[in-house]
Parts: C-alpha cells; sequence; structure tokens
C-alpha cells in the first residue's frame, strides 16, 4: 500500500530534454484531542482541517459521545507513514502522559488560531 504516485516530467537542459522521475508524497498530520471528559485522543491524516471537521460533527466513531473535542496539538512529517508512526508513540509506552502534557504545554498557541 503506497502512499504516493509516480509521474513522468520534462526538464529542458542545453542539450535537448531528459526526463526524470518525480515522486508526490503525501504530507502526514499526527494531532491530539483534548474530550469533554478530559481525555486525550491521539490521531494521524493526511488532511488535518477535513479530519479536525469530522470529529467536531461527531462522525468519528471514537469520540463523538466525547464531544467536544479540541485541538491541542499537532506535528507535520513529510510522509503519512512517518505521522501514523508519531501517533504510535503517542499511544505505546514510550510517550508517558507527563510527556505529552508537556508537549501540549510547550506548543506555541498560534499555530492551533487557524483550527479554532
Amino acid at each position: 500500500m503506497a502512499s504516493w504516485k509516480t509521474r513522468t516530467s520534462r526538464f529542458p537542459l542545453t542539450r535537448g530534454l531528459v526526463r526524470a522521475e518525480t515522486s508526490f508524497v503525501k504530507r502526514g498530520y499526527a494531532y491530539i484531542l483534548r474530550c469533554a471528559d478530559g481525555r486525550y485522543y491521539y490521531g494521524s491524516t493526511d488532511n488535518l482541517i477535513r479530519r479536525l471537521g469530522q470529529h467536531r460533527r461527531g462522525d468519528v466513531r471514537s469520540t463523538h459521545w466525547r464531544l467536544p473535542v479540541e485541538l491541542v496539538f499537532f506535528d507535520e512529517f513529510q510522509t503519512l507513514d512517518q505521522a501514523r508512526q508519531r501517533e504510535q508513540s503517542f499511544k505505546g509506552g514510550r510517550t508517558r502522559r507527563k510527556k505529552i502534557e508537556r508537549l501540549i504545554a510547550d506548543f506555541p498557541p498560534s499555530r492551533l488560531a487557524p483550527f479554532a
């Protein structure tokens, strides 16, 4: 299951044209939501605005009974696979609650403003 597409394009050089492979990789986001019950929800997506809208409308089974939700942290990655790895680190034993709360406390509120 590849998350990228490959396209052939032409780049002009001094001596004719050469073909080059260009790959398009979806950017990924790992995010943390604070739910109404005070617990955190960890997720990853390739479109943070769309996914946050789904959470807020109650379209996500994991959070629809814990509304309202608030975005408190997100991180952008080069690929969706990297974002999923980060999400798993939130859920796993490597990242404890204190560490997650420190991430949230140190996250600049100005970066959350577009998602309010």
